[in-house]
């Protein structure tokens, strides 16, 4: 349905415009609020939000439908107006269409050809509405895919490529907040996704910062994804600047206890497998990384300490000459066959 704003002074205006759409009207094809000046427009345009169009005289008392076309872009930007006049002079149809009127319609009215114009209009705005709604849209869903997925929709071949992958080297790094499972016993559930959102913006910042990008958000843990050149680099100076940002987090409440947040951080580099994984049939895909190197970078953050940030052996021999680091052990990681020399980044 239809909402328009009839803006006239003429007492029996009302009375004609229901009787000319009367059926629109029973349909709910069309809705019409009335105003009798400028002034009063403004006011139903507030009352009326979900308006579509106005269609509105020029003379009028208190303020007068130019002045009314003035204020209509600060009172709301998606309605369009149509002005419906006596004066039909090629002046006040230049000032209407200057000051944003859609169209204009000279009376005596036309009933026939202002229909046309009212639904030509309506479909203009139509469009408009569609335009901010894909929009919004569009900006919700990029709080939820990754850039790099947005860039994949933009490649005209992406529909029929979607279960393809790639092959290549790149870094992974998993960060887990420490102690953040029992602390959600102790404070409500609103306190915990404000404090955990604060703490994963921390994060996610030094990864951008260094060009790496976010691949998914696990309970209270994150999977960052670098690639290109210098990807270790990039990845172990985001993983120090993580580190110190959360270090530098204040205490927090947390029952009768308090709280200090601190993170485990495991990272590693190698050859993993990059697309979309999931189910064709449902329809149901994660861009994503897989592969040896990427469970692995998880389970060092599964052996970590607070506050430690551990590579493997491998790691360690790419990246001593840039970073200072330290021998911490071998250990026996989950479904690996033989104990992996793991090393602290220090610096």
């Amino acid at each position: 349905m239809a909402k328009i704003l009839v803006v006239d002074d003429e007492a029996d205006l009302e009375v004609l415009v229901k009787q000319k759409f009367r059926k629109k009207i029973r349909e709910n094809i069309y809705e019409f609020v009335f105003a009798q000046n400028g002034q009063e427009a403004l006011e139903r345009v507030k009352e009326h939000p979900d308006l579509d169009i106005i269609l509105s005289d020029i003379n009028m008392p208190v303020m007068d439908g130019l002045t009314l076309l003035s204020h209509l872009p600060e009172a709301n930007p998606a309605v369009k107006a149509v002005v419906v006049s006596a004066y039909g002079d090629l002046q006040n149809i230049r000032a209407a269409m200057n000051r944003g009127a859609f169209d204009f319609v000279v009376k005596p009215v036309d009933f026939e050809d202002l229909e046309l114009t009212m639904e030509k209009t309506i479909e203009h705005v139509r469009q408009i509405q569609q335009t901010i709604k894909a929009i919004k849209e569009n900006n919700i869903l990029k709080m939820y895919v990754d850039e790099n997925v947005l860039n994949f929709m933009n490649n005209k071949e992406f529909e029929n490529t979607l279960l393809k992958n790639e092959t290549l080297v790149a870094t992974v790094l998993f960060v887990d907040v420490c102690g953040f499972t029992a602390l959600t016993e102790q404070i409500p559930a609103n306190e915990v996704v404000k404090l955990l959102n604060g703490l994963f913006d921390k994060i996610v910042k030094e990864v951008i910062a260094q060009g790496g990008h976010v691949d998914k958000f696990m309970g209270d843990a994150v999977m960052a994804v670098f690639r290109g050149d210098f990807h270790l680099d990039r990845a172990m100076d985001a993983a120090l600047a993580i580190r110190h940002a959360i270090g530098a987090s204040e205490e927090i409440q947390a029952g009768d206890k308090a709280y200090k947040a601190a993170i485990s951080i495991g990272v590693n580099t190698g050859e993993m497998v990059s697309g979309n994984i999931g189910s064709e049939s449902l329809k149901r895909l994660d861009y994503t990384v897989i592969g040896d190197a990427v469970n692995l970078a998880q389970r060092l953050q599964s052996t970590a300490r607070p506050g430690q940030i551990l590579i493997t052996e491998h790691v360690y021999n790419l990246a001593k000459e840039s970073f200072n680091c330290a021998a911490v052990g071998e250990f026996t990681l989950k479904n690996k066959a033989n104990p992996v020399m793991t090393y602290e980044v220090i610096d």
